[in-house]
């Protein structure tokens, strides 16, 4: 059993592996995983919270609340729990400098 991070997977272990970059770390996941999955599986949280030291994690995890937005590192920012982690993401937990 993997237990590197916040989620434990318990099954589907065997497929594809790929990798991708957050906040300047290599990270793993699997194929078909979503990106807050990925970033849960490798890591104990998903950004800090804008009101206090607190770590979140996601709050609904189906793209309703907006509590699990990322950023590419090209600007724009995508929702964690409903895009799937590609091969070479590169991806951080705070804006951009260039972001609005």
């Amino acid at each position: 059993m993997i237990t590197d991070g916040r989620i434990v997977r318990l099954a589907e272990r065997d497929r594809a592996k790929v990798q991708f970059l957050l906040d300047g770390e290599m990270r793993g996941a699997l194929a078909g995983d979503t990106v807050l999955t990925a970033m849960l599986a490798s890591g104990c949280a998903l950004r800090k919270s804008e009101f206090g030291p607190e770590l979140r994690a996601g709050f609904c995890l189906m793209g309703a609340c907006q509590d699990c937005w990322v950023w590419q590192e090209e600007g724009p920012r995508l929702r964690a729990c409903t895009t799937p982690v590609t091969e070479g993401m590169l991806l951080r937990t705070t804006p951009p400098e260039s972001w609005p």
